[in-house]
């Protein structure tokens, strides 16, 4: 069996979007849901008390809550703002920044989040000491690569990026705002507009990359449906689902049905090709030596 988490949402939605997502979670057969504001401190529909009230409803609702920090501080009031998710206690943190890191080390339990780099088994040893329980690798790696790093019996488990317009890289400068030619500081939220980032095309038309603020995604989104059997002799049993803003609960469906229940890997796939997905689907970072872009079809 596979325990399905939904990652945080990585985009601006309005509140009422963002409550409305969350009630259709609460009723999903996902077991974990990672909240909060992971990518722009200016982003603020919810404040960290709404997070919290989140929180306890779905707690409420049955699910394992997790509160993501924001993956790049750039001020004190940053660093103020983490310090007092990590003083909050009620819930577990995923890290994301090495100040995250610095502040929850001793304060078990505590997930490692793909915002911090870890790419080889030394690394991560290196970490469970500190209280680390979990452990979400950089999507960039390999199935086989993520099985050397964090090998079956580990005291840390694994929480494989399954789904969902990969996060790649974050920047001081905000590329919406530079598009629309706005400051950042007087940006007017412009990336409330684009609920699923805003794709950039190659001359050809390919979707290439995503602007999210001052995250860039890749233009593809990933999925990892066609790969059960590789997950499962890598002793990997949670997937996360990334939001998007179309069809999210057919996607947590799908993926529950395939992984937990024995549907056909075909029809899955084939479901969610139909689906408004905000790009095409990719899975090229599963295997070694493949362009991240790539889809290979069951």
């Amino acid at each position: 069996m596979f325990d399905l988490s939904i990652g945080p949402v990585q985009y601006l939605w309005p509140r009422s979007a963002l409550m409305a997502f969350y009630a259709d979670v609460a009723d999903s057969p996902a077991s974990t849901v990672c909240l909060g504001e992971v990518v722009c401190a200016r982003r603020h529909e919810m404040k960290p008390e709404d997070w919290l009230d989140l929180a306890r409803d779905l707690r409420q609702a049955g699910k394992e809550v997790v509160i993501g920090t924001q993956a790049l501080l750039e001020t004190e009031a940053d660093l103020r703002s983490l310090r007092r998710w990590v003083d909050q206690g009620d819930f577990m943190l995923e890290a994301n920044d090495a100040a995250a890191v610095h502040l929850l080390a001793g304060h078990a339990p505590w997930v490692l989040g793909l915002h911090v780099n870890v790419y080889s088994a030394q690394a991560l040893v290196e970490y469970a000491p500190l209280g680390v329980t979990r452990w979400v690798p950089p999507v960039e790696l390999s199935l086989s690569s993520v099985q050397k790093i964090n090998p079956t019996g580990s005291p840390v488990q694994t929480e494989v990026f399954a789904f969902g317009r990969m996060p790649l890289a974050l920047s001081a400068r905000c590329f919406t705002a530079r598009h629309h030619r706005l400051q950042k500081d007087t940006c007017g939220f412009r990336c409330m507009d684009d609920p699923d980032g805003l794709t950039l095309r190659t001359r050809d038309g390919q979707s290439f990359l995503t602007l999210n603020g001052i995250q860039t995604q890749s233009g593809s989104v990933y999925c990892l449906l066609a790969h059960r059997e590789a997950l499962l002799q890598g002793g990997i049993q949670r997937l996360r689902l990334s939001p998007t803003s179309q069809d999210f609960s057919e996607v947590v469906r799908q993926f529950d049905l395939l992984m937990n229940h024995g549907a056909s890997m075909h029809e899955a796939v084939g479901v969610l090709q139909t689906l408004r997905l905000p790009g095409p689907l990719s899975n090229g970072y599963a295997e070694s030596q493949r362009a991240g872009m790539a889809w290979a079809a069951p």
